[in-house]
């Protein structure tokens, strides 16, 4: 064994790239809710960018590393400690092993990711290691992780194990961490705008509904999960509402459209989300801010930014690029470490 699960944490979860090709089986692809933040823990410890790391909410677990490992923590919420010591969020990090890793709750984000080189080694299901809770499968045994669980490291791929070795061999045995890092949101913008366009029924909601969706706040309800952002519109706000009611058949939904049940209340759908829904579909928020809409916490208040169709595919776009430039930089100061 590897890591040892001394305290789980609020919900810590196997997460990697996702279940994909599934849905027309109705198995969804779950994976991490903020993509960009366990693709820039892996690029860092130089895993495949779509590897299995630990998804952690809000209250870190407690871990202690059984083996010499290299790791990368990313994403908000948390500050990192390794016994006792407090280390700065997407930093190179080597942990001797009998450390302890613990975390320390910051004031704004909600979720961090804990990539090892080697990855999480557990059993493959529907070619993903993700965990989805509510069907009982991926990850450890279907379900959070629990106190005194043990999870294997992975074998390490070539560029893992080089790095591995390097920052190794810099540590003398103790724990240390590169002077560099990455993290954080890519195409940075103001926090509590999230952008989005309109979705399937859009013109069938009421004029002022469509104008308070765009103008107006919403709150992220206490009952949110991985499955939904629950919205709750701001006092002397009316729920949202339909020009008329009509008849609608279940359909595909995606990770960011924004539903409206029969309270007028919206649901963002996020990672665990089912594979299809009934309920009219006012919006899709743009992949480019998905991440962010995930460490959005509970009580927390946003807005959504109108725009079209063609600006997020414009924008998914320069974030795919962004996130290509994030690991070429990643590559060049493992080189310049490497080569020294």
């Amino acid at each position: 064994m590897s890591l040892h699960i001394l305290k789980a944490g609020l919900f810590t979860t196997v997460q990697d790239g996702g279940r994909i090709g599934f849905l027309n089986q109705g198995v969804l692809a779950s994976g991490p809710m903020d993509r960009i933040s366990l693709q820039s823990a892996n690029a860092i410890v130089g895993n495949n960018k779509n590897e299995a790391g630990l998804e952690m909410t809000m209250l870190g677990p407690e871990i202690k590393v059984e083996r010499d490992s290299l790791i990368a923590i990313t994403g908000s919420g948390m500050e990192p400690m390794i016994d006792g010591e407090a280390y700065s969020l997407g930093v190179p990090l080597f942990v001797p092993a009998g450390s302890t890793i613990t975390f320390k709750p910051m004031s704004r984000g909600y979720r961090a990711y804990l990539a090892i080189a080697g990855g999480i080694a557990v059993p493959v299901v529907m070619n993903s290691k993700s965990t989805f809770v509510r069907a009982g499968i991926g990850g450890l045994d279907g379900r959070a992780l629990e106190k005194e669980d043990r999870l294997h490291i992975g074998e390490k791929e070539e560029k893992a194990q080089e790095r591995f070795e390097k920052i190794s061999k810099k540590a003398g045995g103790h724990v240390f961490a590169e002077n560099w890092g990455a993290n954080g949101r890519l195409l940075d913008r103001e926090q509590q705008k999230i952008r989005a366009f309109p979705g399937t029924h859009f013109e069938q909601f009421t004029r002022k509904s469509q104008e308070q969706f765009f103008q107006h706040p919403f709150t992220v309800s206490t009952q949110s999960d991985r499955m939904g952002y629950r919205l709750q519109t701001e006092d002397g706000d009316p729920p949202l509402e339909l020009t008329e009611s009509f008849s609608l058949l279940s359909e595909a939904i995606a990770f960011g459209t924004v539903q409206v049940p029969h309270d007028g209340q919206p649901i963002v759908l996020m990672a665990d989300r089912q594979t299809i829904g009934g309920y009219p579909r006012l919006a899709q928020v743009a992949a480019v801010d998905l991440a962010r809409v995930a460490q959005f916490r509970p009580n927390e208040t946003f807005m959504f930014e109108q725009i079209t169709f063609a600006e997020a595919e414009s924008l998914y776009l320069k974030q795919a690029q962004a996130m290509r430039e994030r690991e070429i930089g990643i590559s060049l100061k493992w080189n310049q470490i490497v080569n020294q």
